[in-house]
């Protein structure tokens, strides 16, 4: 009885609190599925703070030679016993171009966005490879609750994420519009952090993963390109 008591209570606190909440945090994960978009993978090194859990630059690459970019649509890929099988076609498509107008958002703010090859252009290409939805109630009760929470903090451990949140997973290569020489490649994973903001949203997390992937990468090219004045995605989060 008093534990139903202490999770009704809980699921009011939810309620109320996610009224007045700021958007959830994410946390990158530790390990991620490759499943095929990116085609060879024996180029990547494993990131370093700050980066995608696996990376390739291209070392002679002059960034600051490019002004345009095209940014073709975002695509879904499925690895093995992605959660997305169960996702439906209309929600696939939804969190494709939710990725693709935040990065549109980002890039055009830097960049001339383009539809033909040309010099000066590069291409971006990004792939969707996982996208699960927190578990509503149980992802709010499990950070209120002691015991519930404890647990999801050992699943964090050992996984690196945790229990009932949200999580999503990407691939990303950045290629020489023109010539098609590879420039950047990049596979990432992220999960919700257990803030109950966002909560009544079942795709909070998700959303937030694409938030903060597309300030990374803005973050990332400026600064390939040699410039001082780049904005980590947290400054931009505590100025929203």
């Amino acid at each position: 009885m008093l534990n139903n008591r202490l999770i009704f209570q809980s699921l009011i606190a939810l309620v109320l609190v996610s009224i007045v909440a700021g958007c959830a945090p994410t946390r990158q994960a530790r390990s991620v599925e490759k499943t095929g978009f990116l085609g060879d993978y024996s180029m990547l090194r494993e990131g370093e703070r700050g980066e995608a859990l696996m990376i390739y630059r291209n070392s002679g690459t002059d960034w600051a030679s490019y002004h345009k970019v095209i940014l073709n649509p975002v695509t879904v890929w499925l690895g093995k016993d992605s959660h997305m099988e169960y996702v439906s076609a209309i929600d696939r498509q939804r969190l494709a171009d939710d990725l693709w107008s935040k990065l549109l958002a980002v890039l055009e703010q830097d960049y001339q966005i383009v539809h033909k090859a040309g010099p000066g252009v590069m291409r971006v290409q990004v792939a969707i490879t996982e996208a699960e939805e927190s578990t509503m109630g149980l992802d709010t009760v499990s950070s209120i609750v002691p015991q519930m929470r404890a647990l999801s903090e050992i699943k964090y451990l050992a996984t690196g994420t945790a229990g009932f949140v949200g999580k999503a997973s990407a691939e990303a290569k950045v290629t020489d519009a023109q010539s098609g020489d590879l420039l950047l490649a990049a596979v990432d994973r992220r999960a919700g952090s257990k803030s109950i903001g966002g909560s009544l949203n079942t795709w909070n997390d998700v959303e937030e993963t694409y938030q903060h992937w597309a300030y990374q990468t803005r973050y990332r090219l400026c600064k390939l390109r040699g410039e001082s004045n780049c904005i980590k995605p947290e400054d931009v989060k505590e100025n929203e």
